[in-house]
């Protein structure tokens, strides 16, 4: 998934390279007799950006529609159910 919302901002001329896009990815695991089955995944994204404000527009709408295309996505959300959010945040300076 973290790929194809990479290639997606980079195609909408966001910079997305060089680390700063990054996700977390949170599971929710339930035991069914006796098995324990994943039932839900969150993932949330991570854009670091020089200009947060002039950006997230189109980081959420890309957001919004970009794991249609994935096909990690297509190929999990059968299974189980997955969320995903993207925060925006300036970078930092390098010290």
């Amino acid at each position: 998934m973290l790929g194809t919302f990479a290639g997606a901002l980079d195609a909408r001329k966001i910079n997305a390279n060089d680390g700063r896009l990054s996700c977390d990815v949170h599971g929710e695991v339930e035991d069914d007799g006796g098995v324990l089955v994943i039932r839900r995944v969150h993932v949330t994204h991570h854009l670091q950006s020089d200009d947060p404000a002039a950006v997230r527009e189109t980081v959420e709408r890309v957001h919004g529609e970009y794991a249609q295309r994935c096909p990690v996505y297509r190929s999990l959300i059968p299974a189980f159910q997955i969320t995903s959010s993207v925060e925006i945040v300036g970078e930092t300076a390098a010290t």
